[in-house]
C-alpha cells in the first residue's frame, strides 16, 4: 500500500536523510529516446523546504540527466531503505539544472558545504510524493564511500576540469545539448 502526499513530512524526510544512496531518474520527450536512471550517493542531498531538494551532480560519463531536465523538466528521485525498516520514497517533481558556468551556480554550490567545485546542482520542486512498503528491497551494510570521484574533482586544475566537462558532457546519449559554453550559444543565435 502507497501513500501520496504533497509534499516532504517531517517523518520522510527523517527518511530519506539517513538513506547513504538514492537514484535519480529522467527521460527525454521522445519515445526513441533513453530513460536515464543514476544513482547517488556522497552527502550530496540538501533539503530546501519540504517542497524542494536540491543535489550536488559531482559528474559522470553522460550528461542525460541535465539534458532531460533543460528539455521537459521531469525528474523522479527514489530512495530505499536498505537498512531498518522496509521503505521507499519517491519524489517526483520539475527539475532544473545549474550548471558551473550558470549564474546562480555559487549560491547553490554553497548548499553543500565541503565542496569546492561540481559539474552542477540539480533543484527539484516538489509535485507529489509517495512511499511504499519496500519489501522486495534487500538489507545492505554501507561500508562507507568510495573517494575516487572526489579525487579526481578535486585534484584536476579547474581550466583544465571546465574544458574537459565541456567536450565530454556536450551533448546527451540521444543527441539534446548538454553543457554549452556561454559564447558558443551567443554566436549560435
Amino acid at each position: 500500500m502507497s501513500n501520496t502526499y504533497p509534499h516532504l513530512t517531517p517523518k520522510l524526510l527523517k527518511f530519506i536523510r539517513r538513506q547513504k544512496m538514492f537514484f535519480v531518474a529522467t527521460a527525454p520527450l521522445s519515445a526513441e529516446g533513453s530513460v536515464n536512471l543514476s544513482p547517488k550517493g556522497y552527502d550530496s542531498l540538501a533539503v530546501i523546504d519540504d517542497h524542494t531538494l536540491a543535489y550536488l551532480d559531482l559528474g559522470g560519463s553522460g550528461i542525460e540527466t541535465h539534458a532531460h531536465i533543460r528539455e521537459n523538466g521531469r525528474i523522479t528521485l527514489m530512495f530505499c531503505g536498505f537498512e531498518g525498516a522496509a521503505n521507499i520514497v519517491r519524489i517526483y517533481g520539475r527539475g532544473e539544472s545549474v550548471t558551473f558556468d550558470d549564474p546562480g551556480y555559487a549560491e547553490k554550490l554553497a548548499l553543500f558545504p565541503g565542496y569546492t567545485k561540481a559539474r552542477g546542482v540539480i533543484l527539484v520542486h516538489i509535485t507529489r510524493v509517495m512511499d511504499s512498503c519496500g519489501w522486495g528491497v534487500p538489507f545492505y551494510e554501507y561500508k562507507g564511500d568510495r573517494d575516487q570521484l572526489l579525487r579526481w574533482v578535486d585534484a584536476a586544475e579547474e581550466e583544465d576540469w571546465k574544458a574537459r566537462r565541456y567536450a565530454r558532457n556536450a551533448a546527451s546519449i540521444d543527441g539534446l545539448p548538454g553543457l554549452v559554453r556561454e559564447r558558443e550559444e551567443e554566436s549560435a543565435s
